[in-house]
């Protein structure tokens, strides 16, 4: 019988780029403008698997996050903490 081992994954840094760029509510165009660069390069970087630490940096500062964020970013565990938050006491005032 043989065994499959599962190799870790490496972690696309564009894709959680864009991932996290997203789920902040940024447009490329709004981050690139902010940068100082093209929307078709930031389109590019988001299709890096790695970005530039130098540049990670700039970007994480803009968008206000850390660069392990970005480096890191595993939507499992976002969609989990979103949903383990108590909303319960909540109230939506109309005043």
């Amino acid at each position: 019988m043989t065994e499959t081992v599962e190799k870790p994954r490496k972690k696309h840094v564009g894709k959680n780029l864009q991932k996290v760029r997203v789920f902040l509510g940024v447009k490329q165009d709004t981050l690139a403008a902010d940068l100082g660069m093209s929307q078709q390069a930031i389109s590019k970087i988001e299709q890096q698997e790695e970005i530039d630490d130098e540049l990670l940096l700039k970007i994480a500062d803009v968008l206000g996050v850390s660069p392990e964020l970005i480096r890191n970013f595993d939507e499992e565990r976002a969609i989990f903490n979103i949903n383990s938050y108590n909303y319960r006491e909540a109230t939506i005032s109309d005043n």
